[in-house]
């Protein structure tokens, strides 16, 4: 994997540059088989019921297939993928299960269709890249921050990318929202918690 130096200005260019990289990981499936294994096992020790996720784009790593596992047999627990918010710039979340009715919502990602609105307690927040401290680079439209900076309770936020991603200097934005955990294929690279 080639590494290329951090321009903290040059966000844009770092975005694209890891995009091209997570699509040609040559193991991909099978670092994403390692990465649903780590999810199923840190998801064993947490409490909470409600977890907000995502759907996976451009190559993200999928973890919709661990928490239906995490979900199965236990009626009290509930998956949500997000809805986008346009007036507020935010995300809702709003129940997801295995055969789902799904519309197309923004930037042409499918949301649920018609169902149930609730906050999630944890949040798993896709990861283009990541840097020490809890530091996340997104896709850059913000929603993830500034949903994590509004919600009242704000629930606890792991992020979920490939090892690739690592950016060890990246720097905080004025807006960028500190995650709790962050897991990648090779296990748990912080846990604020652990």
């Amino acid at each position: 994997m080639e590494v290329f130096p951090l321009d903290a200005n040059d966000r844009a260019a770092i975005r694209h540059k890891l995009i091209e990289q997570r699509l040609a990981l040559p193991d991909r499936l099978a670092l994403a088989a390692d990465l649903q294994e780590v999810l199923r096992v840190w998801l064993l020790r947490r409490k909470e019921t409600t977890i907000g996720a995502y759907w996976p784009i451009k190559g993200e790593f999928d973890p919709l297939p661990a928490l239906y596992r995490w979900a199965e047999d236990h009626p009290e627990r509930r998956i949500g993928l997000p809805v986008v918010d346009k007036e507020h710039r935010t995300l809702r979340f709003h129940v997801w299960y295995p055969g789902c009715p799904m519309e197309e919502d923004a930037f042409h990602i499918p949301k649920p269709k018609g169902t149930e609105e609730f906050q999630p307690q944890l949040m798993l927040v896709p990861c283009l890249g990541f840097g020490p401290c809890g530091l996340r680079l997104g896709y850059g439209g913000g929603f993830m921050d500034k949903t994590l900076a509004e919600m009242q309770p704000r629930p606890a936020s792991v992020g979920i990318g490939y090892a690739h991603g690592f950016l060890p200097l990246l720097k905080p934005s004025a807006l960028d929202v500190p995650l709790d955990a962050m897991l990648t294929e090779e296990g748990v690279v912080w846990d604020r918690e652990g």
